[in-house]
């Protein structure tokens, strides 16, 4: 499915970054070299929620081994385009990581504040290993620095929709990453 009937039905959506099928093409490339990396392991996957369901959902099933997976939820966006810099656990783990090979599957690293934190929480629960897998990275924009071992695309700062990323909790079904055009009246 083309998103561009929709970037035409709707002016806060611009132009048309990443179209489905590079991202499709990208997640299985990324699914075969976490097979290959994970070889003789169990790798366990934490989803964030809800901006990496999506890619989660293709990335898991992109990977040739046997898994487990488990989400997080975090806030620091609410209904800005801007993050908050306060990142709060809103829904935790329901499982124990001691031991075991974790992939956090994350949609986008920007400021590097959500990630940072994240990482941290989780390396204080003792996993074998931590490794940090990103569809996008936007590397400009980092405050902070933080591990991505894994990424689909290095993008330009610009605020992103589409592919389980949204805006106000609207254009995650888009099935293309789009650029929201902002109005500078209405951010």
């Amino acid at each position: 499915m083309d998103a561009s009937w929709f970037c035409h039905l709707n002016a806060r959506i611009g132009r048309i970054l990443i179209d489905s099928k590079r991202i499709e093409k990208r997640v299985r490339e990324l699914g075969a070299q976490i097979t290959e990396d994970y070889t003789g392991k169990t790798p366990h996957l934490i989803g964030i929620l809800r901006g990496a369901c999506i890619f989660h959902a293709d990335l898991v099933r992109a990977i040739d081994l046997g898994l487990s997976f488990d989400f997080i939820a975090v806030g620091s966006y609410g209904a800005s385009t801007m993050s908050s810099g306060e990142v709060r656990i809103l829904k935790d783990l329901d499982e124990s990581l001691e031991g075991k090979d974790v992939l956090l599957v994350e949609d986008i690293v920007d400021t590097g504040l959500t990630l940072h934190y994240l990482v941290q929480n989780l390396q204080a629960r003792n996993p074998q290993s931590l490794k940090v897998v990103a569809l996008l990275n936007k590397p400009s924009r980092r405050s902070i620095a933080v591990p991505v071992d894994y990424i689909g695309f290095e993008i330009p700062d610009a605020f992103v929709v589409g592919y389980g990323l949204d805006y106000d909790q609207r254009y995650r079904n888009l099935p293309d990453i789009c650029v929201l055009a902002l109005d500078p009246e209405h951010p």
